[in-house]
C-alpha cells in the first residue's frame, strides 16, 4: 500500500480513454475509391445508403459515405474524408468532403 506522501507525491490516478475517432486524432484524410458500394441501413430505416470503400494515406481501408443527393464517383478518384459516423449504417465511420479533390458539389435540384 502506498504511503500518503507517495500518493502526494504522484497525484491523482486519473484512467486514460482509448480514443475512438476512426483517423487517429486527424480531422480529415485523403483516400482512393477502392469502389462505390449501396449499403441499406439498420431497422427501422429504410433506404440505399451511397457509400465507397476507400484506400486512406494513412493506409487503413474504410467505408465513408457520400452526403447529398447523386455522385460522381468511381475507382481510382481521389477524395478527402472527415469523421462523422453514420448512425443507422452499421461500420459506416467516415463521411465524404463534396466539393474537394475528385467528388463534385452537389447540384442544385430543378424546382
Amino acid at each position: 500500500m502506498a504511503s500518503l506522501a507517495q500518493m502526494h507525491r504522484t497525484g491523482p490516478h486519473i484512467k486514460k480513454r482509448k480514443s475512438r475517432n476512426p483517423l487517429n486524432g486527424n480531422p480529415f484524410a485523403k483516400g482512393v475509391v477502392l469502389k462505390t458500394v449501396i449499403k441499406k441501413p439498420k431497422k427501422p430505416n429504410s433506404a440505399n445508403r451511397k457509400c465507397v470503400l476507400v484506400r486512406l494515406s494513412n493506409g487503413k481501408e474504410m467505408v465513408a459515405y457520400i452526403p447529398g443527393i447523386g455522385h460522381n464517383l468511381q475507382e481510382h478518384n481521389v477524395v478527402l474524408v472527415r469523421v462523422g459516423r453514420l448512425k443507422d449504417c452499421p461500420g459506416v465511420k467516415l463521411k465524404c468532403v463534396r466539393g474537394k479533390h475528385d467528388l463534385s458539389h452537389v447540384i442544385k435540384q430543378k424546382a
